[in-house]
């Protein structure tokens, strides 16, 4: 006679999770915002809010922040959303020094998951600071080499951070 055990874990999360991980990520933003001088600390602040709020919902699958000089790429990053994050360890905010250029522009370019859908969009427009268009913009940074990494996580949620420069 054979035995076979079959285990599964689950991960949970609560909003307070999401809460903790956004805060690295608002950190993340203001530092991109005072180094480079693209956009202000209030307007990272807004971006970080309208992030946490389609999290919450259960609307964002990844973020993907951008420095261009000129129309080129400089530096950029990428945070993806893990719902099983419990296998991830939390770093702390910063990392790979952003820097001031000449004709600085800030792209931030959100993904959604699959139930985003028109009536989810209309339903959450009240509750974002930030009027966001549909773009077709490329978010490969393939002028780019990717240079480090972090996680932040809290329980099951987290955010895999991917950086990228010259």
């Amino acid at each position: 006679m054979s035995y076979t055990e079959t285990t599964t874990a689950t991960q949970t999360y609560t909003t307070v999770d999401i809460e903790k991980v956004v805060r690295r990520f608002t950190a993340d933003m203001v530092m991109i915002a005072s180094s480079t001088g693209a956009i202000t600390e209030a307007e990272a602040r807004d971006y970080a809010h309208d992030v946490e709020a389609l999290a919450k919902a259960g609307f964002l699958r990844k973020v993907d922040i951008t420095l261009l000089s000129c129309g080129i790429e400089v530096t950029a990053v990428t945070y993806v959303v893990n719902t099983s994050a419990g296998e991830l360890t939390t770093s702390r905010p910063g990392g790979v020094l952003w820097r001031r250029v000449s004709a600085p522009h800030l792209r931030i370019v959100l993904f959604y998951t699959s139930s985003y859908d028109g009536d989810a969009r209309e339903s959450m427009r009240k509750h974002l600071k930030v009027e966001w268009v549909p773009t077709s913009e490329d978010t490969s940074h393939f002028t780019l080499k990717q240079v480090a990494g972090r996680d932040y996580a809290s329980n099951g949620w987290g955010l895999q951070r991917t950086d990228f420069g010259l």
